[in-house]
């Protein structure tokens, strides 16, 4: 099999088009502060192995009006568990979902994965997003 043949369109796409749960939220009453949550035992499946992926997940967000709520948040990571999603696509779909859910002044979310076969991965998604793909958008942290 061809190296190009190997992953397909479909895998690169796998898992975007999941119903998540919505993230529950909160009134914020401060501002100027920033949160970072982390799940140190996320995991999900290669959507081309179908083996297991596990790392760890940070969010980092300065909230406006409003705040994640944790248990909805721990519901709604624990969907990925089954879910065969490249991890890029994870750190991603996680930001879409707490930027909808929040408007946050500022988010990030990071991906830390496991080594498998030698090779472990670490994925940053930030919001706002560049207008220029080219343009490298600053760190939060």
């Amino acid at each position: 099999m061809a190296l190009s043949e190997r992953y397909t369109d479909e895998h690169a796409v796998a898992g975007l088009d999941t119903k998540f749960p919505e993230i529950e939220t909160w009134k914020n009453s401060f501002a100027g502060y920033e949160i970072l949550i982390d799940d140190p035992e996320f995991t999900s499946v290669c959507p081309k192995t179908g083996l297991p992926d596990f790392g760890k997940i940070e969010i980092r967000y300065m909230p406006k009006e409003h705040c994640l709520e944790l248990k909805s948040l721990k519901e709604y990571l624990f969907c990925y568990r089954n879910l065969g999603i490249f991890q890029e696509n994870i750190c991603n779909q996680i930001l879409n979902d707490v930027v909808k859910a929040t408007d946050p002044v500022w988010a990030e979310v990071k991906g830390d994965f496991r080594p498998r076969g030698g090779i472990s991965t670490v994925v940053w998604a930030r919001y706002p997003r560049p207008v220029n793909q080219t343009e490298v958008p600053p760190r939060a942290v």
